[in-house]
């Protein structure tokens, strides 16, 4: 299944989506949300309920500054209508993703 996901979304696209946050590499649940096919605010929903498997290792939410400078750094933000701050995820907060996600390609 990896090999055909790799097939469909190109090294590129993920690789744009890769942020330097608090000295950390990570991904944004928007983006997170777009790659498994799910809307961000079931994401969401589904680290609330498995809040324990996302220590701060795993996520962390943006404070406003950190969000305002990344916006800045993205010229064709789409984040403009954000009610909440966004969720970042490490490297192992996005695998965690995968085992609270439902959606054929999170699995």
């Amino acid at each position: 299944m990896s090999k055909q996901l790799a097939a469909t979304i190109p090294d590129e696209v993920v690789m744009s989506k890769i942020y330097m946050i608090r000295k950390e590499k990570v991904m944004l649940d928007e983006d997170l949300a777009a790659l498994y096919g799910v809307e961000t605010r079931r994401l969401n929903e589904q680290v609330k309920r498995n809040i324990d498997r996302f220590p701060e290792d795993f996520m962390f939410t943006l404070t406003e500054e950190e969000f305002a400078n990344l916006k800045s750094q993205n010229a064709t933000s789409s984040w403009g209508g954000r009610r909440k701050l966004p969720n970042a995820f490490t490297a192992h907060g996005v695998l965690m993703l995968s085992s609270v996600l439902n959606s054929k390609q999170a699995i």
